[in-house]
């Protein structure tokens, strides 16, 4: 199968509506380290509140609304009512082998055998979900008061061992989707059209389960067999080397 145009990654999400602590629906506020990532509304109601260093932003979301950030920018999705959405992630499914990094509180960011255990989802699935989004929130209500750097270097140090599996799918998704598209355009300067020969059509049929993610429940469509490596991993996905973090 194909990678998607351009190596990227597209899920199906409906945002929770559980209430939490600040009277909001909604799902778990994180942050991408080098992938940017849209939302296609396509129905309901609701928002996105980030975090960046240049402040906090409440950004309405309704159907046919398009948004879209980039890596440092902290998201959590409010659901004012059926939000329902259509994600498109960069970096051929990156964002969901591990570059996500959820604002829980300082303590649990400092210690990685910590970290991993709020992140995790055991046991009953949709209440260790429903217990990460609400650290998560406790963490980002904090951070809205400051603390920003430092969550950018917690940030890093949980992640800094997965940085060369990332450069891989990096190496084998988009850069190898660009450099084709300059083989195709040097091929058409020099009048070779060979490559329309071998124009062909593909399909990602709908997945049948959904997923607890970090912002809803999922429709996570598959990332090519040969750009998913073996870093991932959890019995919540049907895939052969599934997501460990996911929206």
């Amino acid at each position: 199968m194909s990678p998607l145009p351009g190596g990227v990654g597209i899920s199906g999400v409906t945002v929770y509506d559980w209430e939490a602590a600040d009277g909001l629906c909604g799902g778990t506020p994180h942050m991408h380290l080098v992938c940017s990532e849209a939302y296609v509304v396509i129905g309901g109601a609701g928002s996105v509140q980030t975090l960046t260093t240049s402040g906090f932003a409440d950004t309405p979301l309704h159907p046919g609304d398009v948004v879209w950030f980039t890596p440092g920018t902290i998201h959590r999705l409010v659901n004012a009512g059926g939000l329902r959405l259509v994600v498109l992630m960069q970096n051929s499914g990156l964002p969901e082998a591990g570059d996500a990094v959820f604002t829980f509180p300082a303590p649990v960011l400092a210690d990685p055998h910590a970290y991993r255990a709020a992140a995790a989802l055991t046991g009953d699935r949709a209440a260790a979900a429903r217990h990460r989004r609400d650290l998560a929130i406790e963490g980002f209500l904090a951070l809205r008061e400051g603390g920003l750097t430092e969550f950018h270097s917690a940030a890093h140090r949980l992640k800094s061992e997965l940085l060369d599996d990332w450069r891989i799918r990096w190496r084998d998704g988009p850069l190898a989707a660009a450099v084709e598209t300059g083989r195709q355009l040097e091929r058409l300067k020099a009048g070779d059209l060979s490559h329309l020969d071998h124009g062909a059509v593909s399909r990602l049929a709908r997945p049948e389960g959904r997923l607890f993610g970090m912002c809803g429940r999922l429709h996570t469509y598959p990332v090519p067999e040969h750009l998913t490596r073996p870093l991932c991993g959890s019995s919540e996905s049907p895939h052969p080397h599934p997501p460990k973090e996911l929206f």
